[in-house]
């Protein structure tokens, strides 16, 4: 897998489906329409607790995932937002990396919460950690509320047209960012009732 045309997607919900796993696939669908891109997808509720808790770095399935994140050109992160702050989950990973693990990388990341209220933990509490871990740019968050990632009638989460165009300019802008490619191409017109996200 080439890092010059590699997406990691990490995803730092402890559920099985949460909101913040359907923007990370709302994202992941886009890529896949640009073609010429490796995906790849690291689920943190996947990986051995007690390995991340102990930060026991040999193991390996903490050695795979250091890996995966070392080949990615770019990196999106999904979150939930739980009392000001991002994911537990999410932290015990970030704290078993590497200092530099995040060196030459973009990141997106992306969040979800109950209310607009905790919009500024992607500023104040995820950036300055992925900041230390010396991300090369940054891009600027997506924050959406519960309503905004409706739940439909078979239980899925569905991301609301208002997020959806968010999406399209975040993925956009990560592309030109991380792989020079032009940001004014835009996406196929998705009809929103297409727009189904599960884990």
């Amino acid at each position: 897998m080439s890092a010059q045309q590699s997406v990691l997607l990490i995803a730092g919900s402890p559920s099985e489906q949460s909101r913040s796993s359907a923007l990370l696939d709302s994202v992941s669908h886009r890529l896949a329409l640009r073609g010429g891109l490796v995906v790849d997808r690291l689920n943190i509720r996947e990986l051995p607790a007690q390995a991340l808790l102990l930060a026991e770095w040999g193991h390996p399935a903490i050695v795979k995932a250091i890996a995966q994140i070392a080949r990615a050109r770019a990196v999106v992160v999904a979150t939930p937002v739980y009392k000001a702050a991002y994911s537990g989950l999410l932290k015990v990973l970030l704290d078993v990396l590497p200092q530099t693990a995040l060196k030459e990388k973009t990141v997106l990341p992306l969040a979800t919460g109950g209310s607009p209220h905790h919009m500024l933990a992607l500023d104040y509490a995820l950036r300055p950690v992925l900041q230390a871990l010396a991300a090369r740019h940054i891009l600027p968050g997506v924050y959406a509320t519960d309503s905004q990632v409706p739940q439909s009638a078979d239980k899925r989460y569905e991301v609301g047209p208002d997020i959806a165009v968010r999406l399209d300019d975040a993925v956009l802008t990560l592309l030109a960012e991380s792989f020079r490619q032009p940001a004014t191409a835009g996406f196929e017109p998705v009809h929103f009732s297409r727009v189904r996200c599960s884990v």
